[in-house]
């Protein structure tokens, strides 16, 4: 084939208006940034103060959607490496579900059950621990405290918990908890530890319940989860290949040593782009299906 050869004046042109374009790409792309960091939900740092069973004054984050409210919220339970790093920060999974899905309209509490307490993270060996029922009573306190709030419509709430945080989840929908005043429309879990739920014959969430987790999940094993499920009447859903921590963004998978449980101390986490794509997908649409309509 013969190569095509353009006169000099004709490559100039071209370079030229392709220049311009990539000059007009950059300027929309610095306006669209600019746009979407205005348009960013900020985390506002709260406390609870303790009431009923807890017995502590409760801290969080609460992100609220930039649209007027009043808002469907949204309980989020952090799992056992805490809701902060060592640096302070937020922990980036628990950060990109807040601002997703307050950026979709939901307004999210984002609710620090160890700091509280004196912990940073309970994973590791001899680190303390913070039972699933103790934060349970933590989630009742908040949403006496989201049930107050001006701009919160509390006939819409969802709980949502990854981890500990998800067997937090199981604790806090068992039957005749939280029996007087606003209740959740749905509730979400992520690879929770199901085997002391599932030892309980009577157990059953008040209402409709979403386990996702990954198929490889060697940290929680999701067998004990697609049993209670099936006996309980929840709906689970495996991710093929995927482990714990799935849905956090961009976190090599490794394998981490020194845990708690399981009995060896180890166990494989990381992020699963595809899982995590479909679990998004997923929340969203349950979510959107619970607390959009009335």
């Amino acid at each position: 084939m013969r190569d095509l050869v353009r006169p000099a004046g004709v490559s100039a042109h071209i370079a030229c208006q392709k220049l311009r374009a990539v000059c007009l790409l950059a300027t929309f792309l610095i306006a669209n940034f600019a746009h979407a960091a205005a348009e960013r939900p900020l985390a506002e740092e709260i406390t609870i103060p303790a009431s009923g069973a807890s017995g502590v004054n409760l801290t969080g984050y609460f992100y609220r959607p930039t649209q007027p409210g009043p808002y469907p919220a949204i309980i989020a339970l952090h799992g056992c490496g805490g809701l902060l790093g060592k640096s302070g920060q937020i922990a980036a999974r628990e950060a990109d579900w807040a601002e997703r899905l307050a950026t979709g309209g939901y307004a999210v509490l984002l609710l620090n059950s160890f700091a509280p307490r004196g912990f940073r993270q309970i994973c590791t060996k001899s680190s303390g621990n913070v039972t699933p029922s103790e934060r349970a009573d933590d989630v009742a306190g908040a949403v006496t405290w989201l049930a107050r709030h001006p701009h919160i419509d509390a006939t819409r709430l969802a709980l949502i918990g990854w981890s500990h945080g998800a067997m937090t989840v199981l604790s806090a929908i068992r039957p005749n908890f939280m029996s007087t005043g606003p209740d959740f429309k749905t509730a979400i879990a992520f690879y929770p530890g199901c085997r002391a739920t599932a030892r309980d014959a009577h157990w059953k969430p008040r209402m409709p319940l979403t386990i996702l987790m990954g198929s490889a999940d060697n940290w929680t094993e999701p067998e004990p989860c697609r049993a209670l499920a099936a006996r309980a009447g929840a709906r689970f859903i495996s991710y093929e290949g995927a482990v714990h921590g799935f849905d956090a963004p961009n976190a090599p998978r490794r394998t981490r040593t020194g845990l708690a449980r399981p009995k060896d101390g180890r166990a494989d986490v990381g992020t699963d782009p595809v899982a995590r794509a479909a679990a998004i997908q997923e929340v969203l649409a349950t979510l959107n299906a619970a607390l959009k309509t009335k």
